[in-house]
């Protein structure tokens, strides 16, 4: 089934997904004329390629994403450091369940791509089962690991052929997501399948 991705300030940018991949890219009004029967998904913001973040052993390996169950004793927000160190010796079975949340909170900033060494099997897994993508990390990291790294890397631009994989940002303008930051995402595509969709 054909589904056209279109956002509010980028319609010149809509992408037709078919399956898992990219059928075609180009304006909002040419794709529907062409595929009258694709079902079609409006977004506000702008449609983008998605984000590399290149913290992937920072932020799943060595940072603890608290279950919700969690949150009277732990907070809600993610744990690095020793306490996570210390957590993750108490009781290695946490690894797997903290790197899915934290795939979690990495799509939920339009993540579609990770890069680093990732070392630890269920993390490997968790990242391999979302359908995140593995890029190269960059010679100079940017700065602390973060969800929203300053500065953003967004990929290189969608092609028909490519693996349906996107992000979309309630922003008016690239400008915009630079100055606010990935927070603003509104949804993540993988593989065709929208895995995150803001509330």
């Amino acid at each position: 089934m054909l589904t056209l991705h279109v956002a509010e300030h980028s319609p010149e940018a809509a992408v037709l997904v078919d399956g898992a991949v990219v059928a075609a890219v180009g304006p909002y009004d040419e794709l529907t004329a062409a595929h009258p029967a694709a079902r079609v998904r409006r977004w506000p913001g702008i449609l983008t390629p998605g984000l590399l973040n290149p913290y992937g052993p920072e932020l799943l390996e060595a940072t603890y994403h608290p279950d919700p169950r969690e949150a009277d004793r732990l907070g809600t927000e993610p744990i690095g450091g020793e306490r996570a160190r210390a957590i993750f010796r108490a009781d290695p079975s946490r690894v797997g369940a903290s790197a899915r949340r934290g795939v979690q909170r990495l799509l939920a900033h339009g993540t579609v791509a990770v890069a680093g060494e990732l070392r630890a099997r269920p993390v490997i897994d968790a990242v391999r089962g979302a359908g995140l993508a593995v890029g190269q990390r960059p010679p100079r990291l940017p700065g602390p690991a973060s969800l929203s790294p300053t500065p953003l890397i967004l990929l290189p631009p969608l092609t028909p052929g490519a693996p349906a994989r996107f992000a979309v940002f309630a922003v008016p303008d690239r400008t915009e997501l630079v100055r606010r930051g990935a927070q603003t995402c509104v949804a993540t595509v993988l593989a065709g399948r929208l895995l995150y969709r803001a509330r």
